[in-house]
């Protein structure tokens, strides 16, 4: 059964990011809802932050590896808005107080030179529409109470949305393979965990025309300028005060973050 009232529930999201008290899980009342019921309530919530004078900066996939499909239990990728006021560049400072309950994650991220716009965008299509590749991180974050998500949950909150952080070097495509992008995360200059571009999707140029296709089928396009995250390259890792993350990209250089109380 779709869900009831699309506009109620994002209502709830909405409260939760303002106030940081996270909500219980949608799923819980109705575990028959799924990805198009969290669509619904998604795109309530963006209309709502948009009239706050929100902007758009882009898109996250989500759900695009292994170990993130498994911890919520699907096998294909969700996505949600990049809000221009969540870009950090790196070495920011980010306070846990914007959070309630932060995870990290490296990624890596592509800047669209060109417009791309689905249906029918091919991996050749999103490489010619690439400016550029640069090493990021993710946090995401969940306004579900104790990250009880299953996918209706995730999608409606955004795809789990927090912050990125991303390096100001970008690097063209030509001659890269950024399948055969090696991570290595480090926490206090402790290794954390390592990964590579193809734990997304295979490869992260599939993502952005995964992306570019499905949005394609809602009619709206990635424009010039756009990030795309292109999802994680390991499981996700919790955050405290004081601790320093420090994500170094083959090809595309390091990207760091710093978590603060405040």
């Amino acid at each position: 059964m779709p869900i009831a009232d699309p506009h109620a529930a994002a209502s709830v999201l909405y409260e939760a990011r303002r106030t940081g008290v996270p909500v219980e899980p949608f799923t819980d009342s109705d575990p028959t809802l799924g990805m198009d019921d969290g669509y619904a309530v998604q795109e309530h919530l963006v209309r709502m932050m948009l009239e706050d004078g929100e902007r758009i900066a882009g898109y996250k996939v989500g759900l695009t590896s292994k170990p993130m499909q498994q911890m919520v239990g699907v096998s294909s990728p969700d996505y949600g808005p990049v809000l221009a006021s969540t870009v950090y560049a790196s070495g920011a400072a980010l306070p846990l107080a914007r959070f309630i309950q932060p995870r990290l994650e490296a990624e890596i991220v592509f800047v669209l030179g060109e417009r791309l716009a689905g249906p029918g965008v091919s991996v050749a299509d999103a490489s010619r529409a690439t400016a550029g590749v640069a090493a990021s991180m993710e946090i995401i974050d969940s306004r579900i109470v104790g990250w009880r998500i299953k996918l209706a949950d995730t999608v409606a909150d955004l795809a789990s949305n927090g912050a990125v952080a991303i390096s100001s070097r970008i690097v063209p495509l030509e001659g890269l393979d950024t399948r055969l992008i090696g991570m290595v995360l480090t926490r206090n200059g402790e290794l954390v965990d390592t990964g590579a571009g193809a734990a997304a999707l295979g490869d992260p140029l599939t993502v952005v025309a995964w992306l570019a296709n499905t949005l394609g089928d809602h009619g709206i396009a990635l424009e010039p300028g756009h990030l795309v995250m292109t999802g994680s390259m390991h499981a996700a890792v919790p955050m405290a005060a004081g601790d320093v993350f420090r994500a170094d990209f083959d090809r595309l250089g390091p990207v760091t973050v710093r978590v603060t109380e405040e």
